[in-house]
């Protein structure tokens, strides 16, 4: 019997944890792939207030660790199931099926991949999906970044005050994203509009060193010499097993606000799998903080 129940080994999670544990309440964490969550394959995190430099990996496992010792237990599993059991929380792994008093949802979000050939390879060699973490890198340098959204709007901004040159990639002759950003990348020198086009191939044996894409009118094939490749073509949320306890919006995401409260007593929503407007591994220890404080308070009833 638990306390708190986490599924999601990221930040969020981890962070829940700690707050969980630091209350008095015992806790279990469950994490199917890797502990630590996406930030775990950054090379450098920059970002991170109070820490100047540190690699991805070394903050994922100085979070475990800190978990660890104040005494939460981890389970290398994938879940399979939750379920609501006249009121307590039950996990279901291949297993083993844990009961939890309440429970925490921070299973976080995929990045939607490209799908081309090396990407995975040249991941953290060029490739990568965030701009704000990895950006700082390729400073002088040029860059594509690719997507139709604010995300992919909002990146090459940010990569246009570091980098030589921004090309911006959209299968569309228009974007989705808003106008007024549009518009201001229009008045950047250093951002260039390549439209109607679709990634072919990454060109690199061991780091980026191009991207071909396709002319959806023309058909035609021709590169772009960058060093960088940014994909902002969404995220995909991992919510399914969740859908009877919580409400999912129309994209997958659970329904809950900066309280972290899901429409179940003693289930919240933490980290990038919930419904926000910035993800990033701040918002994502705050979450994990109100999320397992609210717990605390729940379980107090």
């Amino acid at each position: 019997m638990y306390d708190i129940g986490i599924i999601g080994g990221g930040t969020a999670g981890l962070t829940a944890a700690i707050y969980g544990q630091r209350a008095g309440k015992k806790t279990i964490v469950f994490e199917g792939t890797n502990f630590g969550g996406q930030i775990a394959s950054s090379p450098e995190v920059e970002n991170y207030p109070g820490i100047a430099k540190i690699s991805g990996a070394e903050l994922s496992m100085k979070l475990m660790e800190q978990a660890v010792n104040l005494g939460a237990e981890t389970v290398m599993e994938q879940v399979t199931g939750v379920r609501d059991s006249n009121g307590m929380k039950v996990i279901e792994t291949a297993g083993t099926d844990y009961a939890c008093k309440s429970l925490i949802l921070a299973a976080g979000v995929t990045h939607r991949h490209l799908g081309l050939e090396r990407e995975e390879q040249l991941v953290g060699s060029g490739v990568s999906y965030c701009a704000t973490c990895d950006g700082m890198f390729f400073r002088g340098r040029d860059v594509a970044v690719i997507g139709g959204g604010n995300t992919a709007l909002q990146d090459a901004a940010f990569l246009a005050n570091y980098c030589n040159k921004v090309y911006l990639v959209h299968r569309r002759d228009e974007f989705r994203g808003e106008a007024g950003l549009v518009e201001m990348l229009r008045k950047r020198e250093n951002v260039e509009f390549v439209l109607s086009a679709v990634p072919k191939a990454i060109v690199g044996e061991h780091m980026v060193e191009g991207l071909i894409l396709t002319n959806q009118k023309t058909k035609e094939d021709f590169q772009l010499d960058v060093n960088g490749i940014f994909v902002a073509i969404g995220h995909a949320p991992k919510n399914e097993l969740f859908a009877e306890l919580v409400e999912l919006d129309e994209a997958g995401f659970i329904k809950a606000g900066e309280d972290c409260l899901t429409k179940t007593p003693g289930v919240f929503a933490a980290g990038d799998c919930r419904t926000k407007e910035v993800r990033q591994l701040t918002t994502a220890a705050a979450d994990g903080a109100v999320a397992a404080l609210a717990a605390v308070k729940y379980l107090q009833k």
